[in-house]
């Protein structure tokens, strides 16, 4: 287990990054996944637009195990995965594009469903490039794909941000968490500060700019599901145990990010594909 860096600073956490994957270009190669740090923020000035654009290619913040220690215990399980549980050979290779959850995990779908679950953090500059790829998939899904963004619970600012995300759900208004990423990566708008209160405001003033009134936001802000679907995105960082986001989980036996696929596009297609195989098992 890695142990916690001293709280640093908003600006630092966001330089800390959140995933390997940088956001597709017309020249740039991927550039290779970089150790993983954890770095807890403090109240700073809010970062210029420079330190938000270096945030979309810093290394990996993670939790616990490293990914690489995580990787290969997966590898070494490989041997062992059943040829029904991996996809025909072809386009995709196990362990390479995506890997087996050993061991594979519960999930919230009903009969005849497939899960993906996402797990995000608005702060995460790899998740705002990934976020348009997802919101066009959505909108042509297969009906059998549940799917389920989760915030990841790593520390205060995360579960702040995750607080936010699902008191948009709450209200409904899971069409503004496009703008709340641009808020935060294009505005430099943290949309989170040292001081819960002050974190509480700042998503008041959003909400109000986009047509939440603020008796609606505080209502759900505070409130039972709010609190309840932390408690469960606590739940599902720890049971994964999520390392790095972008992340995607398929049915509770497969994980794969945008590095492992190959890029945005391609981790769309690798989603499609697996859970079709899930379908048809």
């Amino acid at each position: 287990m890695k142990k916690a860096l001293p709280w640093v600073g908003l600006a630092a956490l966001m330089l800390a990054a959140c995933g390997s994957q940088k956001p597709e270009t017309a020249a740039a190669p991927e550039a290779p996944a970089a150790p993983a740090v954890e770095a807890p923020a403090a109240q700073t000035p809010a970062p210029s637009q420079a330190e938000l654009d270096q945030a979309a290619t810093a290394t990996q913040e993670s939790s616990g195990e490293t990914a690489q220690n995580a990787s290969d215990a997966s590898l070494e399980r490989l041997a062992a995965m059943p040829e029904n549980a991996q996809l025909p050979a072809g386009r995709w290779k196990s362990g390479v594009n995506y890997r087996p959850l050993v061991p594979s995990q519960p999930t919230s779908a009903e009969p005849g469903q497939v899960e993906v679950i996402e797990m995000f953090w608005l702060g995460c500059g790899h998740c705002y490039a990934l976020e348009p790829f997802v919101e066009s998939w959505k909108k042509s899904k297969p009906d059998y794909i549940k799917f389920n963004m989760v915030p990841v619970m790593w520390g205060p600012v995360h579960r702040t941000h995750g607080r936010l995300y699902y008191t948009l759900e709450a209200l409904n208004r899971l069409d503004l968490v496009p703008k709340a990423f641009d808020e935060i990566h294009k505005k430099g708008n943290m949309l989170v500060s040292n001081d819960a209160a002050q974190s509480q405001r700042m998503g008041v003033a959003f909400a109000k700019a986009n047509g939440i009134s603020e008796d609606d936001f505080n209502r759900e802000y505070n409130g039972f599901g709010v609190n309840t679907k932390l408690q469960r995105a606590e739940e599902i960082t720890r049971r994964y145990r999520v390392e790095a986001v972008p992340v995607v989980y398929i049915n509770g036996k497969y994980v794969t990010d945008v590095g492992m696929a190959g890029g945005q596009k391609e981790l769309i297609d690798l989603i499609n594909d697996l859970t079709a195989f899930e379908k048809r098992r």
